[in-house]
């Protein structure tokens, strides 16, 4: 594969450079750096040359280098010919910035990601034939976990980013969010037999409209054989309180993605006092929110689940394990 030939869309090259998909069009705006190819739908493509330079200007600007500074100093080493090289052998290793040993969810290749790309320029086409296609492409080589993980769970970031960027409309955004949340809405109700004990009660805090991590998360869990009542967006927590009463769950899981959701959390105990003073059912809770603003962690009671949706999942299921007893 050519260096400079262009296949990787913004998504995939923030995970790669680890520079927000944000920055990146800023700064093409701002500096017209990388000069991007484009799709016929006017979406951005990046080459791996694009990315080694991306790379160099970030490695500059954590050491301390200005942004604006940066793009011309690496624009002079270009000039000059002295920027290096990018190999052109035939090493398929991954890239370095994919094996973050924190980030075990970026564990991903190439292939996935270019299905990937590949889905993102469908579903913004409308082309939800040629999703239909490259999703029984991803299934055929890879588990539905890593689908979850690393086919879906990007795109759904991706569709956000491009609508609040004014990118893609808000027709196409619905269109590709329905069309992603039917494949998780499939796993959430099917799989292999789930355990006989009490359900995980899955539900986005109030106000909070951004459900995706919460389906990922509930197939997730659902794929490991435990049993999901999946809510949805925007539980008031007087029906979750009542809810809660008629379903007698093991756990209550909410999560929120942005300050006020997440503010709205702290009254929980209000509506769930048996939950808050005896623990049971245990309520956790996690989301973008508590990543971002760590200190809402201290201010909401209850088990916060981590940063990453594996992360979470593994943590509440060890509960799970520890509390309930399921069939082996």
């Amino acid at each position: 594969m050519s260096r400079d030939k262009p296949i990787y869309n913004i998504g995939v090259v923030a995970r790669m450079t680890d520079i927000p998909a944000a920055t990146l069009r800023v700064w093409e705006r701002r500096y017209g750096f990388p000069d991007t190819a484009r799709t016929e739908g006017g979406h951005r493509l990046y080459s791996e040359y694009d990315i080694q330079r991306l790379r160099w200007v970030k490695s500059k600007i954590d050491d301390g280098m200005q942004t604006r500074q940066a793009v011309r100093a690496l624009q002079t080493l270009e000039q000059e010919g002295a920027f290096p090289e990018p190999s052109t052998g035939n090493d398929d290793s991954p890239l370095p910035s994919l094996q973050s040993p924190t980030e075990t969810e970026r564990h991903v290749d190439s292939y996935i990601e270019l299905l990937q790309g590949r889905l993102f320029d469908a579903l913004v086409a409308h082309n939800t034939a040629r999703a239909d296609d490259l999703f029984s492409e991803a299934l055929a080589v890879y588990t539905p976990e890593d689908v979850m993980l690393h086919l879906i769970r990007p795109t759904l970031a991706e569709i956000g980013d491009g609508w609040v960027e004014g990118e893609i409309s808000v027709g196409t955004e619905h269109l590709a969010t329905s069309f992603l949340r039917q494949r998780l809405t499939v796993w959430l109700r099917s799989g292999p037999p789930v355990f006989s004990v009490s359900p995980t009660v899955l539900a986005c805090a109030p106000g909070e409209y951004h459900e995706g991590s919460l389906m990922t998360f509930g197939a997730l869990l659902r794929r490991r054989r435990w049993p999901v009542v999946y809510l949805g967006q925007s539980i008031p927590l007087s029906d979750l309180a009542e809810f809660v009463v008629g379903t007698k769950p093991a756990a209550i899981v909410v999560v929120a993605m942005t300050n006020e959701p997440a503010a709205a959390l702290v009254d929980w105990p209000d509506y769930l006092p048996e939950a808050s003073e005896r623990g049971k059912p245990l309520f956790a809770f996690g989301g973008r929110a508590f990543n971002e603003n760590p200190e809402w962690r201290a201010k909401v009671r209850g088990l916060f689940l981590g940063a990453t949706l594996t992360e979470g999942v593994e943590t509440l299921e060890r509960i799970l394990r520890r509390h309930t007893s399921p069939l082996k």
